[in-house]
C-alpha cells in the first residue's frame, strides 16, 4: 500500500517532487530558535507516484516567520452587543509602531472566546496555547472575549449553549470591523476555546469574515468524549472540571480587573471591577448550581444530558463539521495521545477529509483516499494541560494563518501528508494522509490460558496470540470489585494531566508502569510472547469480550500496554463499556475487511439502546479502546489488562450500581466464544522513515 494519498485541493494546486514514487526525506534548513518546527512537520515528505512526472516538478514552498517588528497595544473590556441585547466584553491586542501608536495595517484578526476569563488567557497563555505577543508582534490583531455569563460579559452561562454560536458570529463580525483590520478573521484556542470555534463556524454561514480556524484539543462527540466512557460516568474529569470552572468563575471578578489595570496602567479599571464584585458573584452562583445539576443528571442517569441525546448533539463539533467544509474554512487540529479527546480528535480529521471527498463523515478513510491540506491534524504525546510541550505552537499557528489569511504559499498549504503524529515509546514524528494508517494490518490476538510468565501479580497471567482457540471450553473468572489500583495512565489522563505536572519533568511514574492494575480478583491479563522485531500499533483498537455474568449488568475496562523484558508494564491506551450499553451502531462502527471483527466499535449510548445483561447467558461486549500510535520494541510484549472497575476515573451511575454489585464474570476464551483484541499492527519498515528535522536529537 502507499503510505499517503494524493492532494485534492483547488486553492493550492501545486505539484510536488516525488522522485518517481520513491520514498524521500527532506531536511529543511533551520531558521532560528525552533521556528523551523512549523516548516518541518509539514514538509512534503512523500509524493504521489501516480500523478507526478519529471516535467511536473516544481520547487518546494518555503516559509519562515516574519520578525517581531511591532509593539503590543491593549484595549480592555470593549463592549459588543449580542443579538438579544446582552453586552459581551473583549480585550483587543493590536500592533503598534515605534511611537506606540496603532500601526496602520491592515491586519488580519485572530479571535478566541473563553469561559475562563480573558485576562487569565492573556496571563496564562502557555496553558491555553495562546502566545498573544508573538502573534501581535508579527502583524495580527488578537481579540479575546468573555463568553456570556463569564468574566466581564453579561448574560447567563450554560455549557456550550447554542446561543454561544450566534454570539461567536456577532463577535467575529465586530472583530472584522475593528480599526486597522483587513476584514479577515481566524479562530484559535484550545479545549473549550477550540470546541466553540466549531459552534461559531456552524452558525456563521457562507461569506462570513471567518476564513480559518486552529482548534487545539477539541472533542468530536462530547458525550462519549467527556461525560462517559462506554456509558460509565467519567466522574474524575467531572469533578476536575467543576472545580476549574467554578473556581475561575468566582476568582475572575477579582483577578480580571486587577490584571487589566496592570496591563493598561489604568487603575480605575480595578476600582470599577471591585465595585461590581458582589453583584457579579451573586449573579454567577445560580450558574454553578445549574452546572452541578447537569453533572447530577449524568451521575443518576436521569434528566437532560444523562444520555447521548439532542442536548449533546447540539453542542458537539461533529454536528458542525459539515458547515466547516461547506463554508470552505481551513482547520488545523491539534490533539494528544493521552488527551481527554484522544478518541474524538482523529474523528474530526477523518470527518473533514471524508466530507471534502464526498464520503460518509464517520467512515474509515480509504487507503488511497485523496486528501486536502485544508484539514490537518497534529497528534503528540500529550495530556490535556501538557498539549504542545516541546513544540513551537505559536509558529505553527502563525504559518497556518499566514497561509489562509494572508495567502502566502507555505509548506502547510502544499503538504500532501496533512496527518502529523508522534509515535509513542519513541521520539519519532511521522507524516501520513489517511486514518487509520493503511500500512497497518488489523490483527486479531486471541485470549488464551496462562501462565504466560510475564506477570507475577496477575491471578491468571493469560496468553495473547494470533492463534484462535480450538478447545470447546475455557474461561477465566473475574469479580466486580468496584475499585482498582489508581496507578495507571487513565488517572492522569482524566485528571487532565495535572498529576504529570505535579511530578515535574520526569512525570507521573504510573504513566510508565501500571503493573499493579492487573492485581486482584477484579483483573485479568493477557500477554503476547516477546516480539522478534519491532512492531507499530497504529489506529483504533477493539476488545471483543465474551462472558457469562451472574448479574444483569457488567462493567469492563480494557487497558493496552507494552511490557518490557524486565516486566515493566507501560500503558498506551484504554477503553471501557457498561454491559447494558453493548449495542453497536452498525452505521458508524469500523470493521476489519478480512474477518468482519470490529476495529472501532461505536455504541449509541442512548436511553433506548440500553439492554440488560441476562445472567448466565453468553454475552458479547465490544469495547472501544481509544486509538494510539506506538512502537512495541523488539523483545517487548503486548498486553491487555481487563478490569471490572477503573478508579478514580469511572463511577457507575446510581441506576447502574445495583445491577453490578456481587457480579462474577466468566470471560470466555474457547472455540465457541473467542475473546479477542483486534489491533492494527505492522513492522516498523512499513511505516517508512521519520520526518527529518522534527525528529532531531534536540526534539521538535
Amino acid at each position: 500500500m502507499r503510505a499517503a494519498g494524493t492532494t485534492n485541493d483547488h486553492d493550492h494546486d501545486h505539484d510536488h517532487d516525488d522522485d518517481h514514487g520513491r520514498l524521500i526525506q527532506r531536511r529543511p534548513r533551520r531558521r532560528g530558535a525552533r521556528a523551523a518546527l512549523a516548516f518541518a512537520i509539514v514538509a512534503p515528505l512523500l509524493a504521489a507516484a501516480a500523478v507526478a512526472t519529471a516535467a511536473e516538478r516544481t520547487t518546494l514552498a518555503t516559509w519562515s516567520p516574519q520578525p517581531a517588528i511591532y509593539g503590543v497595544g491593549t484595549r480592555v473590556d470593549q463592549p459588543i452587543t449580542a443579538s438579544d441585547g446582552t453586552v459581551l466584553r473583549a480585550n483587543v491586542y493590536y500592533p503598534t509602531s515605534s511611537t506606540k501608536a496603532p500601526a496602520p495595517g491592515p491586519f488580519p484578526v485572530l479571535l478566541q472566546q473563553t469561559p475562563y476569563g480573558k485576562a487569565f488567557i492573556a496571563a496564562g497563555g502557555a496553558l491555553a496555547g495562546t502566545d498573544i505577543n508573538y502573534l501581535v508582534q508579527r502583524g495580527y490583531i488578537v481579540v479575546v472575549s468573555d463568553i456570556r455569563g463569564t468574566g466581564d460579559s453579561g448574560g447567563d452561562f450554560d455549557l456550550f449553549d447554542p446561543v454561544q454560536s450566534t454570539d461567536g458570529v456577532t463577535v467575529a463580525k465586530w472583530a472584522a470591523a475593528l480599526p486597522h483590520s483587513d476584514g479577515k478573521v481566524g479562530l484559535f484556542g484550545e479545549s473549550y476555546m477550540g470546541i466553540d470555534q466549531f459552534q461559531t463556524v456552524g452558525a456563521a454561514g457562507p461569506n462570513s469574515p471567518i476564513k480559518a480556524m486552529f482548534p487545539i484539543i477539541a472533542g468530536n462527540d462530547l458525550y462519549p468524549d467527556t461525560v462517559t466512557e462506554g456509558g460509565v460516568v467519567d466522574a474524575e474529569f467531572s469533578l476536575f472540571y467543576v472545580a476549574l470552572l467554578s473556581g475561575l468563575d468566582l476568582a475572575n471578578p477579582v483577578f480580571q480587573p486587577l490584571t487589566e489595570a496592570a496591563e493598561t496602567a489604568n487603575w480605575s479599571v480595578l476600582a470599577a471591577g471591585l465595585a461590581n464584585l458582589t453583584p457579579i458573584e451573586i449573579a454567577r452562583a445560580p450558574q454553578l448550581v445549574g452546572f452541578l445539576q447537569l453533572i447530577l443528571h449524568a451521575e443518576t442517569g436521569q434528566g437532560t444530558g444523562a444520555f447521548d441525546d439532542a442536548y449533546w448533539t447540539a453542542r458537539s463539533p461533529a454536528h458542525d463539521l459539515p458547515a466547516v467544509v461547506a463554508d470552505h474554512i481551513p482547520a488545523f487540529l491539534v490533539g494528544g495521545w493521552n488527551d481527554l479527546f484522544q478518541a474524538g480528535e482523529p474523528m474530526n480529521y477523518v470527518g473533514l477529509q471524508n466530507l471534502v471527498d464526498g464520503r460518509p463523515q464517520t467512515a474509515a478513510m480509504l487507503p488511497h483516499q485523496p486528501v486536502t491540506p485544508r484539514y490537518q491534524l497534529l497528534m503528540g504525546p500529550w495530556q490535556h494541560v501538557t498539549t504542545g510541550q516541546g513544540v513551537n505552537m505559536a509558529a505553527i499557528q502563525l504559518e497556518w494563518f499566514d497561509t489562509w489569511l494572508l495567502g502566502e504559499r507555505t509548506p502547510l498549504g502544499d503538504t500532501i501528508t496533512p496527518l502529523h503524529m508522534q509515535e509513542l515509546n519513541t521520539s519519532s514524528w511521522w507524516n501520513w494522509a489517511q486514518w487509520p494508517v493503511p500500512n497497518a494490518t488489523d490483527t486479531p490476538l486471541y485470549f488464551g490460558p496462562g501462565r504466560s510468565g510475564s506477570d507475577n501479580v496477575s491471578t491468571n497471567d493469560g496468553t495473547l496470540s494470533a492463534a484462535a482457540p480450538t478447545a470447546p471450553s475455557g474461561s477465566d473468572l473475574v469479580t466486580y470489585a468496584g475499585v482498582t489500583s489508581p496507578c495507571d495512565i487513565q488517572t492522569d489522563q482524566w485528571g487532565a494531566g495535572l498529576f504529570a505536572e505535579v511530578f515535574g519533568p520526569h512525570g507521573d511514574p504510573c504513566d510508565t508502569n501500571d503493573v499493579t492494575l492487573g492485581a486482584g480478583p477484579g483483573a485479568l491479563t493477557y500477554t503476547t510472547a516477546p516480539y522478534k522485531q519491532a512492531e507499530v500499533i497504529s489506529g483504533p483498537i477493539d476488545a471483543t469480550v465474551y462472558l457469562k455474568a451472574t448479574t444483569t449488568d457488567t462493567e469492563l475496562a480494557a487497558t493496552v500496554e507494552t511490557v518490557s523484558p524486565d516486566g515493566t508494564s507501560r500503558p498506551l491506551t484504554s477503553g471501557a463499556l457498561i454491559g447494558s450499553q453493548r449495542q453497536l451502531d452498525p452505521t458508524q462502527t469500523w470493521t476489519s475487511a478480512s474477518d468482519g471483527l470490529p476495529l472501532l466499535p461505536v455504541h449509541p449510548l442512548t436511553q433506548a439502546s440500553q439492554h440488560a445483561v441476562v445472567p448466565g447467558q453468553l454475552t458479547r461486549e465490544d469495547i472501544q479502546v481509544f486509538p494510539t500510535f506506538a512502537e512495541i520494541p523488539a523483545g517487548w510484549r503486548l498486553r491487555v489488562t481487563l478490569t471490572t472497575s477503573e478508579t478514580p476515573h469511572l463511577f457507575p451511575t446510581a441506576a447502574q450500581v445495583p445491577h453490578l454489585l456481587g457480579g462474577v464474570y466468566q470471560v470466555q476464551r474457547n472455540a465457541v466464544a473467542a475473546s479477542v483484541l483486534n489491533v492494527p499492527l505492522g513492522p516498523v519498515p512499513n511505516f517508512w522513515v521519520p520526518c527529518g528535522a522534527l525528529c532531531s536529537p534536540a526534539g521538535p
